[in-house]
C-alpha cells in the first residue's frame, strides 16, 4: 500500500490546519493510524508512507539531515507526519516512511504558478532558497522501495534551488525584462539520501528542472 493522501488548506502543508487544528489531526494523524491498522489486519505486507522533511522543522536551519537523525517537528504538519511514522513502525509489516522535501513537476496548477506570475508582472520577489525534488524522481523512488525489505525512514531530496537561479531560467525562457531577486543567504537543512542512493536512485537534478520549466510557462 502506498499512502500519499493528506487533508490541508489549498496550497499549504505547514499551516495547513488553518483555524481547525483538531480536525487537521483527526483527519491526518488519526485517520492515517486507522488506515495502517486496517492494512495490518488485512495482511498487507508493505506500506510506503509519504512523509515529509517537516519532521525536522524544529531543528536550526543548516542542520545536516541523515536518515538516522532524531526528528524534531515544530509545525503541526511535521508532528502529524512523525506520529504516523511512529505508529507505522509498531506494526507487523514492512513500513517505509519516505521523507520528501518540496516536490515540483508538470501540471495545470503547479507550486510556482503564483511566483512566476508575480515575477512576470514586475512585483518584488523576496529572496529564498529551498530543496526540491521532481515528482518523476519521487515515482522512481517508490518503484525502488517496492522490493525494499528493511523498514524505517527513507530520505528523498535532490537540488538546493535559489529563487534567483529559478527565475533566471524563467527570464531566459520568456525574455522577461524585470530584475531578479537577490540570492538568498539563509542556511537550509538538507536531507541526505543514502538509502535511495544505495538502491540505484538517480534524480534528474538541474537538467530535469530546466526541461520541466518550459512546460510550466504559458
Amino acid at each position: 500500500m502506498i499512502h500519499a493522501a493528506f487533508s490541508h488548506l489549498p496550497g499549504k502543508y505547514r499551516g495547513g490546519e488553518g483555524d481547525d487544528p483538531t480536525g487537521f489531526l483527526t483527519a491526518n494523524r488519526d485517520g492515517t493510524q486507522r488506515l495502517f491498522d486496517a492494512a495490518a489486519r488485512q495482511g498487507v505486507k508493505r506500506v510506503i508512507f509519504l512523509s515529509s522533511r517537516a519532521v525536522f522543522d524544529g531543528l536550526p536551519p543548516g542542520t545536516d539531515l541523515p536518515e538516522d537523525r532524531a526528528p524534531d517537528p515544530q509545525s503541526l504538519y511535521g508532528q502529524a507526519k512523525l506520529a504516523a511514522e511512529t505508529h507505522l513502525a509498531t506494526l507487523p509489516l514492512t513500513g517505509l516512511s519516505l521523507r520528501a522535501t518540496g516536490l515540483y513537476g508538470p501540471g495545470r496548477a503547479h507550486k510556482w504558478q503564483d511566483l512566476f506570475a508575480d515575477y512576470r508582472a514586475g512585483k518584488t520577489i523576496a529572496p529564498r532558497r529551498a530543496t526540491e525534488v521532481h515528482t518523476a524522481d519521487l515515482a522512481q523512488a517508490v518503484r525502488l522501495l517496492l522490493t525494499e525489505t528493511t523498514p524505517g525512514p527513507v530520505h528523498l531530496s535532490d537540488i538546493l534551488l535559489d529563487r534567483h537561479d529559478l527565475l533566471a531560467e524563467v527570464q531566459r525562457l520568456t525574455a522577461c525584462p524585470y530584475p531578479l531577486p537577490a540570492k538568498a543567504s539563509t542556511a537550509v537543512s538538507q536531507l541526505r539520501c543514502a538509502r535511495l542512493a544505495s538502491l540505484g536512485w538517480t534524480p534528474g537534478g538541474t537538467a530535469l528542472l530546466h526541461r520541466t520549466l518550459a512546460s510550466l510557462l504559458p
